[in-house]
């Protein structure tokens, strides 16, 4: 055909199925934290629809809601183990398919539960099991997406394919409380607490239907094609040793990111006694600043390292989650510094987000690849996100500190800094 050549068609054929990977691995993540990040900035309205009945207040209610968040992402370790046991054997598409289809369902399925005024006690349970379910997707999505981004990755750029992962997951974060927030603005507080939170839950359904188009379609990877089936890949092991270190230089990570982007709505709420519209505005801004980062932290690492990129975002979040958390707390400080302030914040942990899954994927080999960078990270998750929620808000409602999810995501961080200072491994195929 006129205008085309040899080279110009390989390039093609090259990044056609790129694309589609990048695409393809990457949606599953949007739907998965768009729901997470729906159920934690509604998590004051879900607590008085299936928890306030059962005694206590709104803390009391809001810790009840949290614990089942933090149950569901406890999940996750056991969702990266059975999941990748069998992204590992049996290749990376297959898997994911099953994964981003059983999210969907029951991100569906919370939507069209009864409440506690309807059901009674069974109402809290029903919620509870499904994010049980939804974090054992949860726990197997992250290992197979980053392994799909990074084994389809041109040379030298795993950094930036990886980091399309996190960007993803900043888009599902926005969209998560861009829909909670025109639901808010758009309804009445009445119509909000009686049907309208359901709305958003609702929406993943023809989000996962789209994902599931997009992965009908993702071929296999070549990493795994060339190594993932040979005779010798079976032998491969994975060693207690550095599964922890790599669950600690990503803890920081995922305190912070889960502290400044999820839980802060709710913590503005009840601690700082702002409205749910001035809460997902905060939340808005932040998750802003965490997506702007993300990619070009990804390329950066690509030229310096991951380490150095990954510690530098660490130490920033040591240093400065006090004096951030004091001056939203400030209330003659302008509206304008508060938002600079919680971008900032964001962007910053953008910086972890970036390098931080292809550091996971360059720590394991293609045959357990899947499971170890999902088990590292789901472990790191379960512990310090999962608990991030119910720790704040229950520190805070017995000490009345403000703040505690400084200190908490400061603490993180600083354990995430020591862990990268650790020599590194050999990278991996």
């Amino acid at each position: 055909m006129a205008g085309t050549t040899p080279v110009s068609d390989a390039r093609a054929r090259t990044r056609a199925p790129t694309v589609r990977a990048v695409a393809a691995g990457a949606v599953g993540n949007l739907v998965e934290w768009y729901e997470f990040a729906v159920y934690g900035f509604l998590a004051t309205v879900l607590a008085e629809r299936f928890f306030a009945p059962a005694g206590g207040g709104s803390a009391e209610a809001l810790v009840r809601a949290y614990a089942a968040f933090a149950l569901a992402l406890f999940f996750r370790p056991l969702g990266a183990v059975l999941f990748g046991r069998l992204g590992d054997r049996w290749g990376r598409r297959p898997v994911l398919l099953a994964v981003v289809a059983l999210m969907t369902g029951t991100t569906t399925l919370i939507g069209a539960l009864p409440t506690y005024a309807t059901a009674g006690a069974l109402a809290p349970w029903l919620l509870t099991f499904l994010r049980v379910i939804q974090g054992l997707s949860a726990g197997g999505e992250f290992g197979g997406a980053v392994a799909v981004l990074t084994e389809f990755a041109p040379p030298g750029r795993r950094g930036l394919y990886g980091a399309w992962q996190s960007f993803t997951v900043a888009l599902g974060l926005l969209l998560g409380v861009g829909v909670a927030a025109a639901t808010a603005t758009l309804l009445s507080d009445a119509q909000l607490a009686s049907w309208g939170w359901r709305l958003p839950f609702l929406l993943a359904l023809p989000l996962g239907l789209v994902a599931l188009w997009l992965r009908s379609g993702l071929t296999e990877t070549p990493s795994f094609l060339a190594h993932g089936r040979a005779p010798e890949a079976r032998t491969v092991r994975l060693g207690p040793g550095v599964l922890l270190l790599a669950a600690a230089r990503v803890t920081g990570w995922a305190a912070a990111g889960y502290t400044f982007l999820v839980v802060l709505p709710s913590y503005l709420q009840v601690t700082l006694h702002a409205d749910v519209r001035q809460a997902l505005l905060s939340a808005a801004l932040a998750n802003a600043g965490f997506a702007a980062a993300i990619l070009p932290a990804g390329l950066l690492s690509d030229r310096v390292g991951r380490r150095p990129v990954l510690l530098a975002g660490a130490v920033l979040v040591t240093v400065t989650a006090v004096p951030v958390l004091d001056l939203l707390q400030d209330q003659g400080a302008s509206g304008v510094a508060k938002g600079a302030a919680l971008v900032g914040a964001g962007a910053v942990v953008g910086l972890m987000a970036g390098p931080g899954p292809a550091l996971l994927a360059e720590t394991f080999p293609t045959r357990v690849r899947w499971t170890g960078l999902g088990l590292a990270y789901a472990l790191a998750n379960a512990v310090f996100s999962g608990c991030a929620g119910l720790i704040i808000t229950e520190a805070v409602r017995r000490t009345g500190d403000p703040d505690i999810p400084a200190y908490y995501a400061a603490a993180a961080c600083a354990v995430s800094a020591l862990a990268l200072l650790k020599r590194p491994r050999t990278e991996v195929g």
